[in-house]
């Protein structure tokens, strides 16, 4: 007979409790199936000491963190579907019978949608429900196609082979993220039921603009090139045109002046950003995140220490050397006026790049050390 996995992480849920397993026992009793129910316990209160009185199994993560708690509980889990929920009763016990029939009809992975469900008033702000969520879950949509509605939803079901294939890692919020990016990339069989979403008790552990930039940057882990890549190129290319409009033009308008300066800052953000992308795709390859960008990957390969190095001193070089020429311009005319703008601009943006090119061709080495001891061996 199968066997059922409920993990409830809490940390100071004495006011839920109590209630939370209650309605969760009477829920699993329904599915005739055998059940348990792991309490995946980080709190200061009488937490953990009421869920053992009801006979929950209450385990201590050695890690604070949301996705740190359901890694934990993962490995302590005998089950052969694994149902995750909050223990604040935001989510209703008596739904998981509807996420296990999904699971037994075939799906890997079953995910609620409080979008297309039922909110309660007072249970999801408005800034998460309008804005933080669908926009989140938009995005991930877009660079994964996972095609769900509620990226963030807590209630979740997975099958035990399902739960294998996935490459999880995140010990906090972007948890929840990971778990879907993976899914899509597995191809697992993804499946969407509406549910309720009520008001907790007790006081939010989220944290609206940390908890989103994390999600975010979990995606930019993965998918570099549409967050980095892409505008850093286009800065870039943009930067260049102005720069060398005024170079055709000449170097008579004040205006060209600022078009000059506008092009140069463009050039070297771009440049930056560019370089960032693959400070990012460096990470993730040290991560262990293998789903990132070919074209990224690919860079990555070729690259090395000494060619970043030779590529950035080679741009310094020739930054001072046209540094230099203007510097004796001044001096032939007795460190008076001298309109040298474009030189000492080129020569400034030649040095900067230069330098970028040098620190992050030895801060992409560094990441990428583990891989080359790797192939070593």
């Amino acid at each position: 007979m199968p066997c059922i996995s409920l993990i409830i992480p809490t940390r100071n849920e004495e006011e839920t409790i109590e209630e939370c397993i209650r309605q969760s026992q009477a829920a699993l009793a329904t599915t005739g199936m055998k059940w348990e129910i792991l309490v995946v316990d980080s709190s200061t209160d009488g937490t953990a000491d009421l869920a053992e009185a009801l006979g929950a199994i209450v385990i201590k993560p050695d890690k604070l963190g949301y996705g740190n708690a359901y890694l934990y509980g993962f490995g302590w889990a005998r089950g052969d579907f694994i149902v995750i929920m909050d223990g604040d009763l935001t989510y209703d016990p008596a739904e998981i019978p509807k996420f296990i029939k999904l699971l037994e009809d075939g799906a890997d992975l079953v995910i609620g949608s409080r979008l297309r469900g039922d909110i309660r008033p007072g249970a999801m702000p408005a800034l998460h429900r309008y804005i933080g969520n669908p926009l989140l879950t938009g995005i991930l949509n877009i660079l994964f196609a996972p095609g769900i509605s509620d990226a963030h939803c807590g209630m979740r079901a997975i099958t035990r082979d399902a739960l294998r294939r996935l490459d999880l890692k995140a010990g906090g919020m972007e948890f929840a993220s990971e778990m879907m990016i993976e899914a899509a990339e597995k191809k697992l069989a993804v499946r969407e039921i509406p549910i309720s979403y009520r008001p907790r008790k007790g006081e939010s552990k989220l944290n609206s603009f940390r908890d989103g930039w994390r999600h975010l940057r979990f995606m930019m882990l993965y998918r570099p090139g549409p967050f980095l890549m892409l505008p850093g190129a286009a800065a870039m290319l943009l930067g260049i045109a102005l720069y060398v409009s005024v170079l055709i033009w000449g170097r008579s308008s004040e205006l060209r002046m600022h078009t000059m300066i506008l092009g140069s800052l463009l050039l070297i953000a771009g440049y930056q950003t560019i370089l960032t992308y693959l400070q990012f795709t460096a990470f993730g390859a040290s991560y262990g995140v293998n789903h990132g960008s070919r074209r990224g990957r690919k860079i990555l390969s070729y690259h090395s220490l000494e060619k970043e190095l030779m590529l950035g001193l080679v741009l310094l070089a020739l930054g001072f050397a046209l540094g230099w020429q203007v510097l004796l311009s001044w001096i032939d005319r007795g460190f008076g006026s001298l309109y040298e703008v474009q030189s000492a601009m080129m020569a400034l943006i030649l040095c900067i790049l230069g330098l970028q090119t040098v620190f992050s061709g030895m801060f992409i080495s560094l990441l990428l050390l583990k891989d080359e001891r790797d192939n070593r061996r």
